[in-house]
């Protein structure tokens, strides 16, 4: 179709005014929707109604492999490779596939080197954002996973999962 409306910014071409105005949005910075239960602000009014979705608990996509239900499609449609074994994204270095986008965009630093995830505690830097919310509990003593069986608790999932085979 035609596609009149172009974008000043990026030379973007769009098929009418309010799909432009929506779309420089993505230049100015403007988010004009807020939630009114938290504050976040949106840049689309899609993306304020699926946040919402947090805080109603509404989960309107349903997997029909396995039930789960998910507060958006794209969501669902991630979820699915899990039953498909779909690895649409492959890194251009080295050929490993993955499922999810930023799998691959992870992966990639690796290649690259780049961590651009700094601890403002002690510097120390990280490839993802994970690993450095797991780095920070050093700094916090935050120990967020607890042996339902003693009571004793873990900076990492992965150290409680050991801990609770020796039960």
């Amino acid at each position: 179709g035609e596609k009149p409306f172009t974008c000043s910014e990026c030379g973007k071409s769009l098929n009418n005014k309010r799909n432009l105005i929506s779309h420089q949005r993505i230049h100015t910075g403007e988010k004009p929707f807020a939630c009114s239960e938290c504050g976040k602000r949106f840049n689309h009014k899609i993306s304020l109604v699926t946040h919402q979705r947090i805080h109603t608990g509404e989960k309107p996509f349903t997997c029909t492999e396995c039930g789960k239900s998910l507060t958006n499609k794209r969501s669902l449609v991630s979820h699915q490779r899990i039953h498909t074994g779909e690895k649409p994204f492959a890194c251009p270095e080295c050929g490993k596939r993955f499922n999810h986008k930023i799998s691959l965009v992870c992966h990639q630093r690796l290649h690259t080197g780049e961590k651009p995830f700094a601890c403002t505690e002690c510097g120390k830097s990280f490839n993802d954002k994970r690993s450095l919310v797991t780095h920070q509990r050093i700094h916090t003593c935050e120990k967020p996973f607890a042996c339902p069986e003693c009571g004793k608790s873990f900076r990492q999932k992965s150290n409680l999962i050991i801990h609770q085979r020796a039960h």
